[in-house]
């Protein structure tokens, strides 16, 4: 208990860390962690059907893609989401993502393994087909280029510090509120699901029923997400949608460690540095960032939050060592 606690003010004194160092550096990192923040809400949204409830997705981003298309498209088309009714929006992109996972969940959760997670890539590869074939919406190849962001009680997010403030309140509100879902009594059942389904349908629960909802909720946060992301990125297109954006996620996920929500979040920022540092020395980086996927699942199979763990049993193993060779008095 007294550990959990101060792995909480550890986090808390992380967020602070951020809150107060990051409005002193550069435009370039007020940008680059904004972004990290908002694809972090889509990781930790993975990292609910990953880590918690031992389903590996492969669709993700077509959740992003649903909520950064909204978000787009009611901006450029209608002007809305442009004033207060940014907040409408959020709202909707939360929905539209929910409802497309719910449509989605009752194909996918009744597989499990290896055929769920070709279901969730073949279902996110049938939204990018949408957003790269219809032109007339979407805006296909070229995608949809956002004007201007919002502006609402005096309040202009075009200022990219202003903006960074925003993303961050909704960051830790989505994090309070994943924390608080897999903490409560539904979240200790999908981690129960996880470790023995079998077992937890002879003690009574629904268990299709729990995934199904913990999909839908994985769904919405990954709308919100996009929402954030079309007003980071400044334009949404197909890329945003297409099968390396949930194999990003999934990987930064990984390499955090699954099944923390906060090892999604260092997964996201060490992969986003990286990619920023790396391409400004070598034109093959990408090769570089897929030696760190491997030698991390290869050595951390519990990803980076597990390494305090691995060093206290090999500390434990130690000691029984020691305590075996010992003479006796």
């Amino acid at each position: 208990m007294q550990s959990h606690s101060w792995k909480i003010l550890m986090v808390i004194a992380a967020l602070a860390a951020v809150l107060i160092i990051v409005p002193h550096t550069g435009s370039f990192v007020i940008l680059l962690v904004t972004r990290a923040l908002a694809f972090s809400i889509l990781v930790m949204s993975l990292d609910i059907l990953l880590g918690y409830t031992g389903l590996a997705s492969l669709g993700q981003a077509a959740y992003l893609g649903i909520g950064a298309y909204t978000t787009a498209i009611l901006a450029t088309k209608y002007n809305v989401g442009l004033g207060w009714d940014f907040w409408l929006v959020i709202l909707l992109g939360i929905l539209f993502g929910a409802a497309l996972a719910a449509v989605f969940g009752l194909l996918a959760i009744r597989a499990s393994g290896v055929y769920f997670l070709m279901i969730t890539l073949a279902l996110g590869q049938c939204v990018w087909g949408l957003a790269y074939r219809w032109n007339s919406l979407t805006g296909g190849d070229n995608g949809i280029n956002m004007r201007q962001r919002p502006k609402f009680g005096g309040i202009d997010l075009a200022n990219e510090m202003t903006f960074f403030f925003l993303v961050f309140g909704i960051f830790c509100v989505a994090l309070l509120l994943m924390y608080t879902l897999v903490r409560s009594p539904f979240g200790r059942s999908l981690a129960g699901i996880r470790e023995r389904e079998l077992r937890m349908q002879i003690l009574g629960y629904n268990t299709w029923l729990h995934k199904y909802i913990a999909f839908i909720i994985a769904g919405a946060f990954g709308g919100l997400s996009g929402v954030l992301w079309a007003h980071t990125a400044g334009i949404v297109s197909p890329v945003n949608v297409e099968l390396t954006t949930s194999v990003d996620a999934l990987l930064m996920a990984v390499l955090g460690g699954s099944g923390t929500l906060v090892g999604g979040v260092i997964g996201t920022f060490i992969v986003f540095g990286l990619r920023e540092f790396l391409s400004t020395l070598v034109p093959w980086w990408q090769y570089v960032l897929g030696v760190v996927y491997v030698a991390t699942i290869l050595y951390l199979p519990t990803g980076l939050m597990g390494i305090p763990e691995r060093l206290r049993q090999q500390r434990a193993g130690g000691d029984r060592v020691v305590k075996k060779l010992a003479p006796v008095t």
